[in-house]
């Protein structure tokens, strides 16, 4: 069973940066493609951006020219750099394979955007 564990969340002031990144324990970055979800307080999960295996990008875009998102298949990890933060980018941050994802997910990175 994959294992998913995200993390570089945290408190940032509008305007700011964060770099997520979300390690597997199995070889998958360069077999799958890979994606950031988000889920908000009282909101369903949407997906933020993902990569496919070949490296082909999409972007949400609500989060378009702002995220962007990149993979080291030798470390197993992805990442996700967030410039230009907007408090509406306030959720947990989940990484998973896309469009299918795994049943189980990680516990998430909290990303708050408050002054």
């Amino acid at each position: 069973q994959v294992q998913l564990v995200e993390s570089g969340g945290g408190l940032v002031q509008p305007g700011g940066s964060l770099r997520l990144s979300c390690s597997a324990s199995g070889n998958i970055f360069s077999v799958h493609t890979m994606a950031w979800y988000r889920q908000a307080p009282g909101e369903q999960s949407e997906w933020v951006a993902s990569i496919s295996s070949s490296g082909v990008t999409g972007y949400a875009d609500s989060v378009k020219g702002r995220f962007t998102i990149s993979r080291d298949n030798t470390k197993n990890t992805m990442y996700l750099q967030m410039n230009s933060l907007k408090p509406e980018d306030t959720a947990v941050y989940h990484c998973n394979k896309a469009p299918f994802p795994y049943n189980s997910w990680g516990q998430g990175t909290q990303v708050t955007v408050s002054s």
